[in-house]
């Protein structure tokens, strides 16, 4: 089975879909968003097709699309939209896949299931994204706690912004978590600027490693 990898964050708007498109170009696999919600502007997919470099059928297609920007157990209610979320799998692909959740782990898909209870149902390894700026040590924290406490594997933690030393040690080093790197803010944004910086931050060999617990 090809590697397989949940990207998920601290928060919302930090920059997960940018490093998933990174992350998804590097390892030349596939790449997933199982739920949009909001649809008027550029989608998730869209924006991993424009910067990752993957052709058009490695981004698979959405379980649920949602009109509504906002929490996908909001969105869908006024959709008119059950999400089955009993139905949502990890697909196995002959490539790596690169799997991205929404916002925050307790992000709520249904009124009685939330994000993280889907990824410890899939058992596939999870990578946390974390912004730099003020706050991040408490949302990180606390996001390694919930996915130890529901015994969902890390590969690692991966910071977004501009560098923050004391912030990241302490994170790790209070979290117990691998630093797998820090990707800052690439400005202009484009496919090649995005590769440069990412192979200049990280080892891309670290998101092929087993996960620690």
């Amino acid at each position: 089975m090809s590697t397989r990898i949940v990207v998920t964050g601290t928060d919302t708007g930090i920059g997960k879909t940018v490093f998933s498109a990174a992350l998804a170009g590097a390892l030349d696999g596939f790449y997933w968003k199982p739920i949009q919600a909001g649809l008027d502007e550029e989608t998730d997919s869209q924006t991993v097709m424009k910067l990752s470099g993957l052709p058009a059928q490695r981004i698979l297609p959405e379980a649920y699309r949602l009109r509504t920007p906002a929490s996908p157990h909001l969105a869908a209610e006024l959709d008119g939209v059950t999400i089955e979320h009993g139905s949502l799998e990890v697909p196995e692909k002959d490539r790596p896949l690169v799997v991205e959740g929404a916002g925050g782990l307790l992000v709520p898909l249904t009124r009685s299931i939330t994000y993280i209870d889907l990824m410890a149902r899939w058992r596939v390894p999870v990578v946390l994204c974390a912004r730099t700026t003020l706050g991040t040590i408490n949302h990180s924290l606390m996001s390694i706690e919930a996915l130890r406490a529901r015994d969902v594997a890390m590969l690692g933690i991966v910071f977004i912004g501009e560098a923050n030393v004391e912030s990241e040690r302490i994170i790790v080093e209070m979290g117990k978590v691998r630093r797998l790197g820090r990707l800052p803010r690439v400005v202009p944004l484009t496919r090649e600027t995005l590769r440069e910086a990412f192979a200049g931050a990280f080892d891309i060999g670290d998101f092929l490693k087993g996960p620690i617990r």
